[in-house]
């Protein structure tokens, strides 16, 4: 530790600590541009100039290492005098248009110009003038004058996403930033550029001109669309989300998040929207109040359970949807007599449930993995944010290795890549598996596996180093032989010492298994419940053709059903419907999501519900009181909670150990023949995504809509 003297105060810091980091030790703020905790130290806005003993010129605060006995001051004459001078040339060339401009009221260089800058200019010369660029649908690079050029948007993209889209090219008042590799910036983590821009040079394209900042609502969420369960806040205005920006959460999403999280809003607002029920008589949808669609659905549920018995009735569930929502979906159809439930809609593989399918570590540890093997995973597009974990592990030394059917670019240097059809991934495993057991003298997990350079390659790296994982991906658990690779990815794990887990698909995979939405006693799984055995089916939040395995072919299957109920936040699923309850999405109702760590992120709504939509929870519960099940009286979704969870109200933040595991009974096949996983692209996830415009506008939107692989 090296002790400094900052304005009067004692502080003790890390060898090799920067002056800013003293000054955010003690919560002595220093004004900068440039500088951001995430990103490398740039040291070229000088913004942050101090006075430093002994020094003969103010030194930049960002990038100037504490010594021993340093005495720093940074509210001296000096101090001040040096900032002044570069606010001074800040402003020279920047433009006066604070009051159209839409980071007004949020802009940095706003902020300290009010108190480092003064009245008037000495420069009488013209404004340079920098020509705008279009850089796709998601952010406006339209008023690029504004730019000082702090380059935290180039490093950004080289540190944090991965791919460096922008760069600065010329010199002195010459200088700009624009794109470096295309004409587009095309990564999933893009929209971060936007906050970390500190004027209004980077903005975001769908929220221009829509609102000012003071205007809007502040109000805390939790994503609904992948397992990382990202913090948000979500900013409203006149009862409408207006942007979705980061809440910091270090523990989880850090201060980023990826660009679904931030511009699937644009669903929520869509004309798509489904407002008031609808039932399906001679063809044609009638809008009808809540209290006839109910009874007409209670009457069709009894009428089948009647005629076919209750085993004739099941539910598909998506996992985006709510802990409250799905564990009252599975009471009502169990409270029916029926076990036919599932969430599992884009799996071939349908296993005894033997534990709480999850990430097998927490979050944060993917940052300081020193081996990982991913398998099955475009881990990129699937999981944004946790391939950017990994990608800082990669940074700092971690041997990243995956099995999968294509080389995938995640934007994370020198990863080694075994290629190998869906068929022979438990193969590829046992490859690894039997390099493992040649050096440690074992005996392999399958007789007769050979072993390649690749294989042997992968399980060097497992073997070296503490901190370890294996991951499996999306592709893994959809697999049709998914047991079998978990098998040997547990027993690799058992071998090397690293932890072994799914990374898990939607905002609610583990809590769906938690809450058991799926089969418990013998009931339906969802291939089999799409292949034609229902009479009466109920879809939450599922559209089939977009989220199941079997695509269109589980529409057709539908069509032929005597009655299927669709509760959703839109007008979907009309071909083979013949009831449409209007649900709240996640911004207008209370719920919880359980991300692939086991934690439970509980939230409120944001906004009242469109129209006369109602949060899924109150839909199932009085569809349960008119059919007269037990147990299905509860006033909040709190309390819905609370029985789900076994815990009283707000004490369950982490799903029970005991409840999580990986362990698997099955044993490792290898061989057959099966099909490529169903996995959905990064913008067709959940219907949120599928239906936000300057999403799919995207260039990743674009590549799965021609089959093209991203």
């Amino acid at each position: 530790m090296v002790e400094i003297e900052l304005d009067g105060k004692k502080v003790e810091v890390t060898e090799g600590c920067m002056v800013m980091h003293a000054a955010e030790k003690v919560g002595t703020y220093i004004p900068h541009f440039c500088y951001h905790k995430k990103l490398s130290i740039a040291a070229n806005c000088r913004m942050c100039l101090v006075e430093v003993e002994k020094a003969p010129k103010p030194l930049p605060a960002c990038a100037t290492p504490v010594t021993q006995g340093m005495i720093v001051r940074t509210k001296s004459d000096k101090a001040i005098k040096a900032q002044q001078s570069v606010m001074e040339f800040l402003l020279i060339n920047h433009p006066l248009d604070c009051p159209i401009c839409d980071q007004g009221g949020e802009c940095q260089l706003q902020d300290l110009a009010v108190g480092y800058g003064g009245d008037s200019s000495r420069y009488g010369e013209e404004k340079r003038v920098v020509a705008h660029k279009d850089v796709g649908p998601l952010i406006s690079m339209e008023e690029m004058t504004r730019c000082i050029h702090c380059t935290r948007c180039v490093r950004f993209g080289q540190e944090i996403a991965g791919v460096m889209e922008l760069g600065m090219v010329n010199r002195g008042e010459h200088s700009e930033i624009t794109t470096v590799i295309g004409d587009t910036v095309d990564s999933e983590l893009s929209g971060n550029m936007i906050d970390l821009c500190p004027v209004g040079a980077l903005t975001s394209k769908p929220f221009r001109y829509s609102a000012r900042t003071w205007e809007l609502s502040r109000r805390k969420s939790v994503s609904p669309h992948d397992s990382t369960g990202a913090n948000l806040i979500v900013q409203v205005k006149n009862h409408k989300v207006m942007r979705v920006v980061p809440f910091e959460n270090e523990d989880v999403n850090e201060c980023w998040i990826a660009d679904r999280d931030r511009f699937s809003y644009e669903a929520l607002n869509s004309p798509d929207r489904l407002t008031r029920p609808m039932l399906k008589q001679g063809g044609e949808w009638k809008e009808v109040d809540w209290q006839t669609a109910l009874e007409y659905v209670a009457n069709g549920l009894r009428c089948v359970k009647t005629e076919h018995g209750a085993q004739s009735i099941g539910a598909l569930v998506s996992p985006h949807s709510t802990v409250e929502e799905l564990f009252l979906a599975g009471a009502l159809m169990r409270g029916l007599g029926s076990d036919n439930i599932d969430h599992r809609l884009r799996h071939a593989e349908f296993g005894k449930a033997e534990g709480v399918r999850w990430l097998g570590t927490s979050i944060a540890s993917l940052s300081t993995l020193q081996s990982v093997l991913v398998v099955g995973s475009n881990l990129r597009k699937d999981h944004p944010l946790f391939a950017q974990r990994i990608r800082q592990a990669a940074r700092h030394g971690c041997a990243v290795s995956a099995i999968n059917s294509v080389a995938n670019d995640w934007a994370i240097p020198n990863v080694r890549t075994k290629l190998a059809p869906a068929a022979g991934w438990s193969t590829a495993l046992a490859e690894v598996a039997a390099a493992i057991a040649a050096e440690k003298g074992v005996a392999a997990p399958v007789q007769g596996a050979a072993t390649s350079e690749e294989a042997r390659a992968i399980a060097a790296a497992l073997l070296t180093g503490e901190r370890k994982a294996i991951l499996l991906g999306n592709g893994a658990a959809h697999h049709a032989q998914a047991s079998s690779l978990l098998a040997l990815a547990q027993w690799i794990g058992a071998q090397t010492g690293a932890t072994v887990g799914y990374l898990t698909e939607a905002a609610n995979t583990v809590g769906a298994q938690f809450v058991g939405a799926q089969p418990q006693e013998g009931g339906l799984n969802a291939a089999q419940m799409l292949d034609g055995r229902l009479k009466a089916a109920l879809l939450l939040n599922v559209e089939p053709e977009h989220d199941s395995a079997l695509g269109a072919a589980a529409a057709q299957a539908l069509a032929q059903t005597d009655m299927v109920v669709t509760l959703s936040p839109f007008k979907t699923n009309l071909e083979f419907s013949d009831v449409l309850l209007p649900i709240a999405p996640f911004s207008e109702t209370s719920g919880s999501f359980v991300n692939a760590e086991g934690r439970l992120q509980s939230f409120h709504a944001v906004v009242k519900p469109a129209g006369e939509a109602r949060p899924a929870w109150k839909v199932l519960r009085v569809l349960g009181n008119l059919l007269g099940l037990e147990g299905m009286d509860y006033e909040t979704s709190q309390d819905v909670l609370v029985r789900a969870t076994g815990k009283p109200a707000g004490e369950c933040t982490q799903l029970p150990a005991e409840r999580l595991s990986n362990a698997t009974s099955a044993e490792p096949k290898l061989g057959g023949e099966c099909a490529e996983p169903v996995v959905a692209a990064i913008y067709q996830l959940d219907s949120l995504v599928r239906r936000a415009p300057s999403l799919q506008l995207t260039a990743d939107a674009r590549a799965a809509r021609e089959g093209v692989a991203a």
